[in-house]
């Protein structure tokens, strides 16, 4: 999330060493083959009895059990898992960044003229004053400028396949829309001063998911939270970039992450499956309600102030 200028250099860079698939090195990755152990990509884990293993097991695992012979039939289905929501979160804000620069004429200064711009940047008064609450949500699409949108959407590439493989599609969507709206619930409260739009806030909150995932796999979180005290640093340092913007979304995300993860047990949820997942979303619902508190509290604030 950035005010004008461009948003968080470290988001698609700077990482400290983290696992790398066996097969793909360039990929870095938070999964493993729950047979081998090594670190392996989406694209590299086929669906197992227990967990995922890689590609090199289940080969070994084949060659070694005894085939019957069959007459071909139609190709089996791939069931290696598929980060659909992330390259479609991709997908629209490079579509809303599109729009913006064909309304302004320009791609670099696409917030100018833009009448999508103009509705959805997070601009608190025009939330106190005209309850223009659509902004809360979509600033966190709006880009400045392409550098802008390549940095987060990178970000987002390397961060989120993973964290939604883990947390499954409804639970991943509704951690990255919580930490676009936990972005907005601390600007509106803090940063009432200033023009803020971007997806870092999303991507500070897959962060903090990510590091509530290590803990809850008991793998030691200190590569995600070494990329966040980086990115933080940042965020303090260079002029132009919404620091609580970036605090509120990981913030939002990590608890989101935690509601589902760690709530049912807190809760009493036992081992019934659908018992655990309804009391997740429970607990989710918890994480908003609070959200929605402190974009209430920032709303009254700020008309006392501005004596509407």
């Amino acid at each position: 999330m950035t005010n004008p200028g461009w948003g968080p250099a470290a988001e698609g860079g700077g990482h400290p060493p983290q696992p790398r698939c066996v097969r793909h090195p360039d990929r870095p990755t938070l999964l493993s083959c729950t047979r081998c152990g090594r670190p392996a990509c989406p694209d590299c884990l086929r669906d197992a009895s227990v967990g995922k293993q890689c590609v090199d097991c289940v080969a070994a695992a084949r060659a070694s059990t005894p085939q019957a012979r069959t007459v071909a039939g139609p190709p089996a289905r791939s069931d290696h898992p598929i980060p659909l929501v992330t390259y479609l979160l991709i997908g629209l804000n490079v579509l809303v960044f599109a729009i913006t620069a064909a309304q302004s004429s320009s791609v670099m200064n696409n917030q100018l003229r833009s009448g999508l711009f103009h509705d959805f940047a997070l601009w608190p008064p025009m939330i106190a004053g005209n309850d223009e609450y659509l902004r809360l949500l979509g600033s966190g699409f709006l880009h400045f400028g392409p550098i802008h949108l390549a940095v987060n959407m990178f970000a987002l590439w390397v961060i989120g396949r993973d964290t939604e493989i883990v947390l499954g599609r409804a639970r991943y969507i509704a951690v990255y829309l919580l930490s676009i709206l936990g972005g907005s619930a601390a600007v509106m409260l803090m940063q009432t001063d200033a023009v803020t739009a971007g997806a870092s806030g999303a991507v500070f909150g897959l962060m903090g998911a990510q590091a509530v995932i290590l803990l809850r796999l008991r793998r030691s979180p200190a590569p995600v939270l070494t990329v966040v005290a980086v990115n933080v640093f940042i965020s303090i340092t260079i002029p132009g970039i919404s620091l609580w913007g970036h605090l509120g979304g990981l913030v939002i995300g990590a608890a989101a992450t935690a509601a589902f993860l760690y709530g049912p047990q807190l809760l009493g949820a036992g081992t019934d499956r659908n018992r655990v997942v309804r009391t997740g979303w429970i607990a989710l619902g918890a994480v908003a309600v609070a959200v929605v508190l402190v974009i209430a509290l920032g709303v009254l604030r700020l008309r006392s102030q501005l004596g509407l």
